[in-house]
């Protein structure tokens, strides 16, 4: 009798050795019995075109993990994308597996990727890769449960346009939650520029609707724009580094705003500040879990058990205290 081949599932990243994803996703696979194990896999940005390639070409080739052991791509079913690669790997996979917008409208994570033209979970299906975005909704349930905000006729401040942010922006843009408006400002221009080509290229009615929430700011506008808002969100990586300082200067936090840090393995000095303030604050280790549920879930069709995956997270961050 032969033993059951054990699927890999994993992360594709640069970098990506801090991640609690791991955690995250072996309690799942353990706590429901599946013979799966969740990897790190650290890709450059000059290999990730190649790497997704070989996910749908030559399923002999192997990935080595963070750890250095060679994973067969053909034993790898699903993986999720994280920075850098958001942004990049729905263009690649889009070309090859482009996707239905019949579909996108009546799937959540599916028309987040219309909108947000970002990616974060892909799943091997027979032939072909499918791909979502799961953190839009992972963002939007963190939001209302841990933060205990609604987007309904408010008004935002999103710092950071890349993989994050779009999925950030794309939620709270979208008509289903009536936000009133939508600042975003991103110290990178190249980002801005990107996302500005992206919008241009959705579809008419998704395309007005942006434009009339919508509006890109510089650093120096800020002051006087956040004012006028009741929530702040760091989509940007600036936090991740122990050292790193708040995205915004302290004097501008007010006592009407509310404000959510996308990044999770610590307080950010934004969070340090919003509590120093007694402000509503937030981390992003509930997103991590949503969405990573949602990852999980449409990788093995089962019920993710949100319990012991947020356990899991718990430890982990705990390690770092």
């Amino acid at each position: 009798m032969h033993e059951n081949k054990k699927e890999f599932y994993g992360l594709i990243g640069f970098p990506v050795k801090h991640s609690f994803s791991p955690a995250m996703h072996n309690a799942a696979f353990k706590a429901r019995g599946i013979g799966a194990e969740y990897k790190l896999f650290e890709i450059a940005p000059g290999e990730l075109e190649k790497i997704l390639e070989d996910f749908f070409g030559d399923l002999n080739k192997k990935v080595i993990d963070t750890k250095g052991r060679a994973i067969s791509i053909a034993d790898i079913r699903g993986f999720n994308i994280t920075i850098p690669h958001k942004v990049r790997a729905k263009e690649i996979l889009e070309k090859r597996f482009p996707s239905d917008e019949t579909k996108a409208l009546r799937q959540a994570g599916r028309y987040y990727v219309k909108l947000s033209g970002a990616i974060n979970t892909v799943k091997r299906s027979n032939s072909k890769l499918d791909y979502w975005n799961t953190d839009a909704n992972g963002f939007l349930r963190s939001l209302e449960e841990d933060l205990g905000f609604r987007a309904s006729a408010k008004t935002a401040l999103i710092i950071g346009c890349g993989g994050a942010g779009r999925a950030v922006i794309a939620c709270l843009s979208w008509k289903t939650e009536k936000i009133k408006k939508i600042y975003i400002s991103d110290v990178n221009q190249t980002a801005i520029s990107s996302l500005k080509r992206h919008f241009l290229a959705l579809p008419w009615e998704w395309k007005k609707n942006f434009s009339q929430k919508v509006e890109f700011i510089y650093q120096r506008q800020i002051a006087g724009k956040i004012k006028d808002c009741q929530l702040l969100v760091n989509a940007s990586p600036v936090g991740m580094r122990k050292d790193d300082p708040s995205v915004i200067d302290k004097d501008f936090l007010h006592k009407d705003l509310f404000v959510y840090d996308v990044v999770y393995n610590r307080d950010t000095q934004l969070i340090k500040d919003a509590k120093e303030k007694g402000l509503p604050a937030a981390g992003g280790l509930g997103m991590l879990l949503y969405q990573g549920a949602a990852s999980w879930e449409l990788w093995t069709g089962q019920e993710a058990p949100l319990n012991i995956m947020k356990e899991a997270l718990r430890k982990e961050l705990a390690k770092l205290c």
